[in-house]
């Protein structure tokens, strides 16, 4: 009997091989047991990510302790050979490469194994073996070829899993529709010490640690997190593709400038890298070295699409007026920018050589413009590209010059399902459409939410190319071809109990060569989140986003 992807998630068996395999070395505390393995040291489960044509990252780290307060897991003070298989069947029969890392001590025993050299568009299975001790078994698949432009792709996209804030099903039901590509474009993990960033009525879960300021912090939270099954579940099934936002450091950061004053801000920022890279499945090229890290980059799923992947927070000027929503002559000034600009320099000439169907940006912050205020002052987030305005309009004139052929912005950050069509001037109604927005919600951060009757956000009144909201927890799923895009807005009734089951809540579909949004359906909620109709959804919706502890 074949086993299904699904049982894979859990699955495990004996591992051979020799081989060999690099891993980075990281400064750490030593724990003074060096004897062997006394317990299952896969706690955290596999990844795999950064997925090319002939490749990809295998991840693991092991763990028999992961909430250890020194942040190492519970492992022994000594470097562990860890096995490793990529098989072409789930009961890995036909075995295509093997080998053995070490899993070292000083990069509390994470293991990237980086593979080049595989048949492209195929899909693999792989696993670890530790002493004694079997992963679990996750699957992958290398892009295609570089040439490729038939096909399609799933790819789903989430952000923001605030532990503290409800259970992680919505990765669950992620997992189940078996994706091809994941990506998580920002807030992985929250900083925030117990009983500290609360929900009404009470967090049902609590960070282990106090809010994360070293690299044992950070290590023991990204271990948290890890240890969930759900998680591990959306790891298991597909490569995914990261990039922080602020919650991986501390909130709303920019550059070397904290949110609040901190003379050790900067070594704060270099134990968040570090911790971050041990624990995502990142290619060497994203090793950080101190407070740098080389985050964004390209993926290519051969000519169908290319991934633009940003990072909006290591490289931009301070946010002007402050944070929060503001009427604000700096978020104007040309000579402020979000990405910096080596990355502005590198992504317009990533328009300009692009021969893609599709150009898709992986990025962190609300793309769009969203003003408040319904009259003459322009009131908006300071925190996303409405505050750096000067560098949206760069870019977005960067695609049209180019002759991008169907671009398209994939946004977090802001715990709320969003779709808007973009402008080269949104003071102008009639201006045409030149690209889209599609902004997935929270996986559970500000807890269960609420259901949203279409059109019913105030904003849309005075921004017309708002097309979409909702204001439940969840990811966005797409289906992307030659001919079109297809977007399921994904929703859960709540988080803040485990179980929940999954609804499409919209679908729209962006049509190739035609920039804009048409929605084929609208489905509410059905029994489920008390559909939010009355009261000041625009002030709710600059409370959710930003309101911090």
């Amino acid at each position: 009997m074949a086993l299904s992807r699904r049982t894979l998630l859990l699955s495990s068996a004996a591992v051979g091989a020799a081989g060999a395999a690099s891993v980075w070395p990281l400064a750490a505390s030593a724990a003074p047991y060096r004897g062997p393995l006394r317990t299952d040291p896969f706690t955290l489960g596999v990844a795999s990510g950064d997925p090319d044509h002939d490749g990809f990252v295998l991840w693991t780290r092991l763990a028999p302790n992961p909430l250890a307060d020194d942040g190492l897991g519970g492992m022994p003070s000594r470097d562990v050979p860890v096995q490793w298989q990529l098989a072409a069947d789930p009961h890995f029969r036909r075995v295509v490469r093997h080998g053995v890392t070490v899993a070292r001590a000083k990069a509390a025993h994470t293991v990237h194994v980086e593979l080049h050299g595989l048949p492209p568009g195929r899909e693999f299975y792989y696993r670890f073996k530790a002493e004694r001790y079997v992963s679990p078994t996750g699957r992958t698949r290398t892009a295609p070829a570089p040439w490729v432009g038939n096909g399609t792709l799933a790819m789903s996209f989430v952000s923001c899993s605030q532990y503290e804030h409800g259970y992680f099903t919505a990765y669950r039901r992620l997992a189940e529709d078996e994706p091809e590509l994941i990506l998580h474009l920002g807030d992985y993990q929250y900083e925030y010490g117990p009983d500290t960033y609360n929900i009404p009525g009470g967090n049902p879960r609590d960070h282990q640690g106090p809010e994360t300021v070293t690299l044992a912090n950070y290590r023991q939270r990204h271990a948290q997190y890890k240890s969930d099954p759900d998680l591990q579940a959306a790891h298991a099934v597909a490569p995914w593709a990261v990039v922080f936002d602020d919650h991986e450091i501390e909130n709303n950061w920019a550059d070397e400038v904290p949110e609040q004053p901190d003379p050790n801000f900067l070594a704060r920022r270099a134990a968040a890298f570090q911790a971050y890279y041990e624990n995502m499945p990142l290619r060497r090229t994203s090793i950080p070295r101190g407070i740098d890290m080389q985050l964004y980059r390209r993926l290519h799923w051969g000519r169908l699409a290319t991934f633009h992947l940003l990072d909006t927070r290591q490289f931009r000027d301070d946010q002007g007026c402050g944070d929060g929503y503001r009427d604000c002559p700096a978020a104007l000034d040309p000579a402020r920018s979000i990405t910096g600009a080596a990355q502005e320099r590198w992504l317009l000439d990533g328009f300009h050589r692009s021969s893609a169907r599709w150009d898709i940006l992986g990025q962190q912050v609300f793309f769009g413009q969203r003003d408040n205020n319904a009259g003459p002052a322009q009131v908006v987030s300071m925190d996303s590209w409405d505050g750096y305005a000067a560098s949206r309009d760069r870019i977005t004139r960067g695609w049209v010059d180019a002759g991008v052929r169907n671009p398209v912005v994939l946004t977090g950050d802001v715990h709320a399902h969003w779709a808007d069509e973009l402008k080269l001037d949104y003071t102008d109604p009639t201006s045409r459409t030149v690209g889209t927005e599609l902004v997935c919600s929270s996986i559970t951060s500000t807890g269960d939410g609420a259901d949203v009757v279409s059109g019913r956000h105030p904003w849309a009144a005075w921004n017309p190319h708002l097309r979409f909201y909702n204001n439940q927890r969840g990811y966005v799923r797409t289906k992307i071809s030659r001919e079109a895009m297809t977007v399921d807005f994904q929703v859960l009734p709540y988080v803040t109990r485990p179980g929940a089951e999954v609804h499409t809540r919209a679908t729209f579909v962006i049509e190739d060569r035609v920039a804009g949004l048409q929605q084929v359906a609208d489905n509410p909620t059905p029994g489920g989140g008390a559909a939010l109709r009355t009261g000041d959804l625009g002030e709710a919706t600059v409370q959710q986003e930003t309101e911090r502890p």
